[in-house]
Parts: C-alpha cells; sequence; structure tokens
C-alpha cells in the first residue's frame, strides 16, 4: 500500500534527526553500537518498525537494552521516531534504510533478538525471495545474531506463515513457540501490539507466531 506524502514531512523528519543513524544505501557505514548507544551491552533490532508502537513500549519495559529501529519508508518512520521522542527515551535509534544493507553495517554476533513484525507478505510465488523471512534473509539475520540469539516473528498472513515454517529450519533456526493463534494462548499476557496487529485482531484475522533461535552445531 502506498504511503500519502506527509504534511511537513521534512521538518518533521529535521525535527528527529538525533534519532537517526545516518544511512548510505551505496555504501553503508560499519556501525559501532557501543558508541551509538553508550553504556549499554544489550542490542536488539525491530526490522520494519512502522509507526514504532512496539518499539517503543518494548523501549520502555526494557531499559537496559538498546534498539534499532528499522524502517526503509520515511514518512512511515517520522511517526515512530516522533513517538520515542516524545517518550525521551534513550535506548532507541532509527534507520531509515534497507534491511538488507544490516549485514554490512552491524558486527556479526552483536544482536541478541530481531523483531519482524508484519512483514509485506510479498504473496507471488515469484516475489518469494523478498520476504524478510526467505532463507536469504533469514541467514543474512543470523549471522548479526549471538550464540544464543534469536528471531521473534509474527504475522497475520498464514501463506506467509506457512512459508516461514519450511524457511526458517532451511536457514539454521530451531523454531519454539510456534503459534497459530496468538492472542487466544498463554504468551499473549506479554505481547506488545503493533498498530497493524489491533487493527487486523479486531477484524478477526488470528496472528501466528514463532521464535527461531540460532541451531546449535
Amino acid at each position: 500500500m502506498r504511503v500519502r506524502k506527509k504534511k511537513n514531512g521534512d521538518a518533521r523528519f529535521d525535527a528527529c534527526k538525533d534519532l537517526y543513524i545516518e544511512f548510505d544505501k551505496n555504501e553503508p557505514q560499519k556501525l559501532n553500537l557501543s558508541e551509538i548507544f553508550p553504556g549499554y551491552t544489550h542490542f536488539r533490532a525491530e526490522i520494519g518498525c512502522g509507526k514504532g508502537t512496539f518499539i517503543t513500549e518494548m523501549a520502555k519495559r526494557n531499559p537496559d537494552v538498546a534498539f534499532l529501529a528499522v524502517e526503509k519508508v520515511r514518512d512511515v518512520v517520522i511517526f515512530a521516531s516522533e513517538k520515542v521522542k516524545e517518550a525521551e527515551l534513550p535506548n532507541v535509534r532509527f534507520i531509515c534504510g534497507d534491511a538488507a544493507a544490516l549485514s554490512a553495517m552491524i558486527d556479526e554476533g552483536a544482536l541478541e533478538t530481531i523483531y519482524i513484525n508484519f512483514c509485506d507478505p510479498w504473496p507471488k510465488a515469484r516475489h518469494a525471495k523478498r520476504r524478510l523471512t526467505s532463507e536469504g534473509f533469514l541467514s543474512l539475520f543470523k549471522k548479526l545474531l549471538s550464540d544464543d540469539g534469536k528471531i521473534e516473528f509474527k504475522t497475520d498472513n498464514i501463506g506467509l506463515f506457512e512459508f516461514s515454517l519450511e524457511e526458517f529450519p532451511k536457514a539454521g533456526f530451531e523454531m519454539r513457540n510456534v503459534c497459530f493463534d496468538l492472542h487466544a494462548s498463554e504468551l499473549a499476557e506479554s505481547n506488545i501490539q503493533t498498530e497493524y496487529e489491533r487493527n487486523f485482531s479486531a477484524k478477526g484475522f488470528k496472528i501466528n507466531r514463532l521464535e527461531g533461535f540460532k541451531a546449535k552445531n
């Protein structure tokens, strides 16, 4: 779905510029997370942070963890950065760019958790490699995870979820807490809902979830 250009978008983006990490899609720069987040030793990332409800609440609940929020659509990430700025959270920074560049920007083993919430399902078979839970992307993300690291994935799209159930093992992940109706499960109490999740759950869509841990060799 095309995002309508935001009124005063440039000014709103600049007002939160202290929360953005400079991103050059042609020559992504290696990040030193310890310099970006002085005093932090635990790092996580959300791929596709949308309007930021999830990352803002996650950062509030985990003040000892630093979070990278990745979103390629500038007029969407504006909302997320404004939420974080208003909440005065020191432990969130944004990358307005493509997730494929993360392998060039983040050291291997630097992240303890990667969250993928309601990514584009790319329903056509010829676009399968573009799905963030395809073997190719998962293999990229796996390198960024610590030895005990994991990916937490949620989607309302059952086709994408069933596809992902096959891709995670192929990429070397062990799946746990596989759930086809998150909101009716014991995991619901600790679940942080995204804006998208609230809307589609209210319409009767079931939320699917899994955790993928790096398989032990």
